[in-house]
């Protein structure tokens, strides 16, 4: 008998991520600074897409969120979103793996957002990476280029 399963996928859906890596199970995080009314633990719920869940800096300014690995992980792709519902605004992300304890990080890519709501609002990116033996990734995230007072936010990350 052929197993077969029917599953519900708009076109323009993401696809599921396959080797999914439990964050919660396999590392610490380590973040700058975080709203009591939305934790870092948002970043990695599983609550994405526009309307989600959410990490918010809990102070204006550059933010660093560290994922410390319990072991070295491979990385493969990382998926990152981003909404920003209030304010007009380009967030740039520096996204960088250890391989030696946090000691030295390579950068493995730089992106840019613009965001203007209401219309442009919402922001996801897939990477295709080629990370060994990672025992730290590192997120540094201006909320503003230009230097507008406000405060950085990500929706979801996950990695593969």
């Amino acid at each position: 008998m052929l197993r077969k399963q029917i599953i519900n996928r708009s076109p323009s859906a993401p696809s599921p991520l396959t080797g999914r890596i439990d964050v919660a199970a396999v590392a610490t995080v380590l973040v700058t600074t975080e709203d009591p009314e939305h934790p870092v633990e948002h970043a990695f719920d599983a609550r994405s897409g526009p309307g989600g869940t959410r990490w918010v800096a809990g102070e204006m300014g550059e933010q660093v969120l560290i994922l410390a690995f319990d072991a070295p992980q491979a990385i493969r792709r990382v998926v990152l979103e981003v909404e920003e519902r209030d304010v007009t605004r380009t967030q740039e992300l520096q996204l960088a793996v250890s391989g030696d304890g946090g000691e030295t990080y390579r950068e493995l890519l730089r992106q840019e957002y613009n965001f203007s709501p209401p219309g442009t609002a919402f922001e996801r990116e897939e990477w295709t990476v080629a990370a060994e033996s990672v025992t730290h990734l590192r997120l540094v995230i201006k909320p503003d280029k230009g230097g507008k007072p406000c405060r950085a936010t990500i929706t979801s990350l996950d990695l593969c």
